[in-house]
């Protein structure tokens, strides 16, 4: 924890942020990155030639869409639901804030509880302590990254968590949990139940069937990942109407700017044009993931998204060679807990990937035959 505040001349602030650290994705320049789960592919040629022709006429001066509703009709016909169950934001982050706005935080002399499984997406964490949540949480197993689903749901019926936030395909381990020990969790109290579905579409499995039948349920997608648009920031939910509603009493207005409106619309329009790219990518993991396995000294997890976790001896000093000796930036997490020695690799295309595993062979190597001090 960073020491209490120190701020003379100025009234502190709430003392729930003290020892947050601020979130960086800064990325070196430069480097061959690797390490935000980002598609290696721009969007597809038919997708930029239609924004570029419609940005020529584009109105930049006026405010957009407060709620998107014209993509909010196309998202809920893609999915089957009614418009009022889709509530778009500025990426996934922004309604995981919405969410714990609402769901999280003090309740008059109380304080709401979070669920969670960790080692899982920071963020969750993040924004509970911000927001004054206290944070429950069950390990995973350190083995397979899997959820004890009894010891959950015991916790989750003992009636006195207010959200559960389950990432499948988990961040940053990959792993999904089954459909059916999902549903038994959502089942299991009135909690708020979060599923970020953010890699769904490498793993094409979802809680969508079961949307209906349970109103405690929130589904979370991203168009960052599959569909190319992470520098454009754009996420939804699909819930529940009476919980959309209680959402949009606290986002910020115009969250969704535009331009992100209207790329979104054509992306949907077009979003068969990116299944291949999609198929390409889950090709690579596999082959990636084939390689690592085979690589001596590395223990690799299987994924169900587009980026593999792995554990390797030294694993700072192999993260550091391969950004100073092989400009290739990739995800340090071993030291966070339950991710000792670990780091993580977003799967690029061929020739990105074939440069990452010679690096990693040739850094591991390396590091070998130092001489010991």
């Amino acid at each position: 924890m960073a020491d209490a505040f120190d701020m003379q001349g100025l009234r502190s602030p709430r003392q729930a942020l003290e020892g947050l650290v601020p979130y960086s994705g800064k990325m070196p320049a430069g480097k061959l990155i690797l390490a935000a789960n980002e598609s290696p592919f721009n969007l597809p040629e038919d997708v930029r030639d239609i924004l570029q022709v419609t940005a020529a006429d584009f109105s930049f001066n006026r405010y957009p869409d407060p709620l998107a509703q014209d993509l909010r009709e196309k998202i809920a016909g893609a999915h089957d639901v009614s418009a009022d169950c889709v509530l778009l934001g500025n990426g996934g982050d922004e309604l995981l804030l919405d969410i714990m706005l609402a769901w999280g935080g003090p309740n008059g002399a109380a304080q709401r509880k979070m669920l969670q499984f960790a080692p899982t997406f920071s963020m969750y964490q993040i924004y509970a302590h911000a927001l004054e949540t206290e944070v429950v949480n069950l390990p995973r197993s350190t083995e397979d990254f899997s959820i004890d689903i009894a010891a959950a749901t015991t916790r989750l019926q003992q009636g006195d968590i207010d959200l559960c936030i389950l990432d499948n395909p988990n961040n940053p381990s990959g792993n999904l949990t089954d459909l059916a020990d999902v549903l038994t969790l959502a089942q299991a109290s009135d909690a708020l139940f979060v599923v970020d579905e953010a890699y769904f579409e490498f793993s094409e499995r979802s809680m969508l069937e079961y949307l209906e039948q349970l109103p405690n349920l929130v589904i979370l997608r991203t168009f960052s990942k599959a569909f190319s648009m992470a520098g454009l920031r754009l996420g939804y939910v699909l819930a529940h109407p009476q919980v959309v509603d209680i959402l949009t009493r606290v986002r910020m207005p115009y969250s969704v700017n535009a331009f992100t409106q209207m790329a979104a619309t054509v992306v949907m329009d077009l979003r068969t044009k990116f299944n291949y790219n999609i198929s390409v990518i889950t090709k690579q993991r596999d082959l990636l993931y084939a390689e690592l396995s085979n690589m001596d000294g590395v223990e690799v997890w299987p994924s169900a998204a587009n980026y593999l976790l792995f554990r390797v001896a030294r694993s700072a000093d192999i993260w550091q060679r391969l950004l100073d000796s092989h400009n290739i930036y990739i995800r340090n997490f071993s030291s966070a807990p339950g991710l000792e020695d670990c780091l993580r690799v977003t799967v690029g295309n061929d020739r990105q990937n074939e440069m990452f595993v010679a690096a990693l062979r040739e850094s591991i190597a390396a590091l070998d035959n130092e001489e010991p001090n």
